[in-house]
């Protein structure tokens, strides 16, 4: 007991001095934290307004195509000045990463230390590792070192190395889970609006407010449906130990076509990813961000 109880101990007091840190990191660098985090939010809303009118095209013209970020990280970089406008997007994922971490870390959304509020910091801390991959695999591209990998072949290479460990059925059927809870959550913010809380709309006149909460459920909604088809595949994938059952978000939208009326699925969901975007653009302007 004692060993457990020095153990506990230690680790706690481990955790404290890290607090400490990141808030003597953040405090210095509120000046430039918030900022990126903005632009964060700016970038992430260009990517997905890429996507969804790519596949918006692809639905209702025959062009265009059901891609990822990776996709769009390519169509930034065939424009022109593209090297510097994906780097620019790389800068802003990366600073939207590290808020997120922040936010984790300092629980700067007052979400506590029971259950709940530990399992939500630690979704903001996932959501901050991925997209320190995304700025990652966007800065490859610009210096010329991509893998030419998009989402789908990813998910399948991670999904079978889970697959391969112990309970590795389980730990893909819980990513899959996660997904799905995900993809519930953006619909209950999508029909309750409470994204509303946290933006400044004491700022805003009506004609923003109105757009920016439309948009918003709009764009939250259509991402919950791409959720909860790759969470869905995913614990697919774990039932039948098969890594191959894995989508990403290109593989979600080929899925959506693949159904009845998956034109006109695809499409609606297009322009839900596209109103996800402008969704950031307004994230980006009135967001509460607090550090």
């Amino acid at each position: 007991m004692e060993n457990r109880s020095s153990t506990l101990s230690a680790a706690k007091d481990n955790l404290n001095v890290a607090k400490e840190k990141v808030e003597r990191i953040s405090k210095s660098a509120q000046g430039w934290i918030i900022p990126l985090a903005r632009f964060g939010f700016a970038a992430k809303g260009v990517v997905y307004i890429i996507i969804g009118i790519l596949a918006a095209l692809a639905a209702f013209t025959g062009g265009g195509k059901k891609t990822d970020s990776r996709g769009a990280f390519g169509e930034i970089l065939s424009q022109p000045f593209g090297k510097i406008l994906l780097g620019a997007v790389a800068i802003g994922l990366a600073g939207y990463a590290v808020w997120r971490i922040v936010q984790a870390i300092l629980d700067t959304e007052n979400k506590g230390s029971g259950a709940k509020g530990i399992a939500v910091r630690i979704g903001y801390a996932f959501i901050g590792a991925i997209h320190i991959a995304l700025a990652f695999s966007a800065a490859r591209m610009v210096f010329g070192n991509g893998d030419n990998k998009n989402s789908e072949q990813s998910s399948k290479e991670w999904t079978a190395t889970l697959l391969a460990q112990p309970l590795g059925q389980w730990l893909v059927g819980a990513v899959g889970l996660g997904f799905i809870a995900v993809a519930i959550s953006h619909f209950y913010k999508a029909y309750t609006a409470k994204f509303r809380e946290k933006l400044m709309t004491d700022q805003m006149d009506d004609k923003t407010e109105n757009f920016a909460t439309r948009a918003g459920q709009f764009g939250l909604a259509a991402r919950g449906v791409v959720f909860g088809i790759i969470g869905g595949f995913l614990v697919q994938a774990a039932l039948q130990s098969n890594a191959n059952e894995t989508r990403g978000l290109s593989g979600a939208l080929r899925a959506l076509e693949q159904q009845s009326y998956g034109q006109l699925l695809l499409g609606v969901v297009a322009l839900g990813l596209i109103a996800y975007g402008f969704h950031m653009f307004v994230l980006a302007r009135y967001r509460r961000i607090i550090i």
